[in-house]
């Protein structure tokens, strides 16, 4: 009994993910062929909203490996999720930043790795993906994810000038020296320095795990 409810829980959930990033990228992909570049300046007004929705719920996916319903090591799913959900507060937080090309990248960039990862984990809870999709999988993920991790450090570094532009009005109104306040730009830069040293070790960590995965299919493939 609770093994049919976690597989039907975990089936919606990453069939309800699935949808989700692929409302967002048909969306996306329906505003770029109408209007061209400029429809890059309204991707976070048109899918912000699923965007933010898509990767807070994949908060749920830490206790899916914690209580071991997804086997996976943690901390590179971690780290991939509190990339884009501490990304995400920064855009919420800075209006004028939400229309650069850089979001639209950004975005595309979560999609595909959401629209590769997906389709895969609802493969391998209803039976055995095909060695073909697992190579796809496990392949194509790691540059993408590289990919997004570059970008989401440049767009950190883009947002480092507007947030000491407000923190330097914020403190001139209300005539109080900025030493006394948190400094934005800083804990910024810190955790920029975090996103290189942890995507790093996230991106050793799939390769390792990228390697035994298929290791253990050919195994598999051996046997029968």
């Amino acid at each position: 009994m609770r093994f049919s409810l976690s597989l039907t829980y975990l089936f919606s959930y990453n069939l309800l993910q699935f949808c989700g990033h692929t409302w967002i990228f048909a969306n996306m992909t329906a505003r770029f062929l109408s209007f061209g570049e400029d429809a890059q300046a309204g991707t976070f007004y048109f899918v912000g909203v699923m965007m933010g929705a898509c990767q807070l719920l994949s908060l749920l996916e830490l206790f899916h490996i914690a209580d071991g319903f997804e086997e996976c090591r943690l901390f590179p799913r971690f780290m991939q999720i509190m990339e884009r959900n501490v990304l995400l507060f920064l855009l919420v937080s800075l209006e004028e930043f939400q229309s650069k090309p850089i979001v639209c990248v950004q975005f595309y960039l979560w999609n595909i790795l959401g629209l590769l990862r997906y389709p895969h984990r609802l493969f391998c809870l209803i039976g055995t993906p095909h060695f073909k999709m697992l190579w796809l999988q496990q392949t194509l993920s790691i540059p993408v994810y590289l990919l997004s991790a570059v970008t989401e450090g440049i767009s950190i570094s883009h947002m480092l000038p507007y947030l000491s532009e407000s923190e330097g009005m914020d403190s001139d109104q209300l005539k109080v020296p900025a030493s006394k306040y948190i400094n934005s730009p800083y804990i910024l830069m810190g955790w920029l320095l975090l996103l290189v040293l942890g995507s790093s070790l996230t991106l050793i960590l799939l390769l390792k795990e990228r390697k035994e995965n298929l290791e253990s299919w050919d195994k598999k493939l051996k046997k029968d």
